[in-house]
């Protein structure tokens, strides 16, 4: 049995922010969502610059952070995996509407939080059908590059490592 466990946040973007956690760590995702790594994962191999979750370490367990690839200033597409840039700023993801009020870090927070046992029906199914529709550039990588050639579309593949696919096998 699962007894719902409280969670109030104090970051730079949401203060005193309040969700549950519902399910076990990493446990009872939805059947369509099969992430091929952790939270964890992506941030010890390195994604968004290093910058993503710098301010918001005490949500998270603290071996995400232990080998996690942080910038100390600026995002630097050098902390990456691939070493490049992959992603769009903060005010595109606005203007987009990518973002909720829930997580208004995007994307990636929302898999942390998924991932901790929190699930909010109508967001968690907005963004489990984001990240599959990532999945066009796994065939893409398939297509037009050699397998397990990182030279090979690296901002194809650091974005696919954003969104929890793990490039490094294709």
């Amino acid at each position: 049995m699962i007894i719902s466990q409280k969670v109030i946040v104090h970051d730079l973007m949401q203060d005193g922010y309040v969700y549950f956690k519902t399910q076990p760590i990493g446990k009872k995702f939805h059947p369509d969502f099969k992430p091929e790594l952790t939270p964890k994962q992506m941030l010890t191999l390195g994604v968004f610059g290093g910058k993503y979750m710098t301010d918001c370490r005490t949500e998270f367990p603290v071996d995400w952070f232990t080998h996690a690839r942080l910038a100390t200033g600026k995002a630097d597409p050098n902390l990456n995996f691939f070493g490049v840039l992959a992603s769009q700023s903060l005010s595109v993801w606005k203007k987009k509407f990518w973002l909720s009020q829930d997580d208004p870090r995007g994307w990636f927070q929302w898999y942390c939080r998924y991932y901790m046992g929190r699930r909010i029906i109508d967001e968690d199914l907005r963004q489990i059908k984001r990240w599959k529709a990532m999945k066009r550039h796994v065939a893409q990588i398939k297509k037009n590059c050699q397998p397990k050639d990182f030279t090979c579309r690296r901002v194809q593949r650091q974005a696919l490592l954003h969104w929890a696919y793990d490039s490094r096998k294709i």
